[in-house]
C-alpha cells in the first residue's frame, strides 16, 4: 500500500512540474526560445527564410556593421526575394549567394553547411526570427559541428503587445512543438 502511495504523489509531481513548465514556458517565450550569442566577427552570415522581411533587414545590418563579407540566403520560395531586399538595405549583389532548395530548418542547414565549408567558413552568424532562434542554431550546431554557429535574431515582433496583430502566439506554440520534434525525430537538443 506505501508503494502505491508514493507512486501516486511522484506521479502527482511529476505532472505539477510539466504544467508548470509549460506555463512558464507560455508566458515566457523569449527567456525559453531567444538566443543571441552577440558574435561581433565572423566570415558569413546565414540568412534563414521565412518572416515578413525583418530578417533581411537584421542580415543587412549585420553586413553593413561589418560583421561578415558575405551572405547565403537560404530558403526555397524567398531566397530570390530575400536577395532583393537585401540589396535594397546595401549589401551588393555579389557578396549574396543563394541556397534556394530549402523548405525546413533541417533542409536550411543540411544545404547551408555544404556552402560554408566550400568557401572555408569557421565561423557564421545565422540570421533569423527571435522565436526560431534556438531551434535554428542548435539545428545547424548538430549538422555542422566543424563550424562554429551563431544567433543574431531579428527582434521585431518581441514585445509582447504585438503578438495578438502579429498572430506570434500561433507561431511560438508552434515552435516549442518544432523544437521537440527536432529532438525526437533527428536528435537535436534543444539545450
Amino acid at each position: 500500500m506505501l508503494k502505491r502511495k508514493n507512486l501516486r504523489r511522484l506521479v502527482l509531481v511529476i505532472a505539477l512540474l510539466v504544467v508548470f513548465s509549460v506555463t512558464a514556458a507560455l508566458l515566457f517565450p523569449q527567456q525559453v526560445l531567444v538566443i543571441d550569442s552577440s558574435q561581433n566577427q565572423a566570415d558569413t552570415i546565414v540568412l534563414l527564410g521565412g518572416g515578413a522581411g525583418e530578417r533581411p533587414t537584421r542580415a543587412a545590418e549585420l553586413f553593413r556593421a561589418g560583421v561578415a563579407p558575405r551572405i547565403i540566403v537560404s530558403g526555397a520560395g524567398d531566397a530570390g526575394g530575400n536577395r532583393l531586399l537585401l540589396m535594397n538595405r546595401g549589401v551588393p549583389g555579389s557578396a549574396i549567394e543563394l541556397e534556394p532548395n530549402s523548405k525546413t530548418t533541417k533542409e536550411n542547414a543540411l544545404f547551408s553547411i555544404p556552402l560554408l565549408r566550400a568557401e572555408g567558413a569557421k565561423r557564421v552568424v545565422l540570421v533569423t526570427s527571435w522565436y526560431h532562434s534556438r531551434r535554428a542554431l542548435k539545428c545547424f550546431r548538430h549538422y555542422g559541428s566543424d563550424i562554429q554557429f551563431y544567433s543574431s535574431p531579428s527582434y521585431y515582433g518581441f514585445a509582447r503587445a504585438d503578438w495578438s496583430r502579429e498572430n506570434l502566439r500561433r507561431r511560438i506554440r508552434a515552435e516549442y512543438i518544432k523544437t521537440l520534434g527536432y529532438w525526437i525525430c533527428y536528435g537535436v537538443s534543444p539545450f
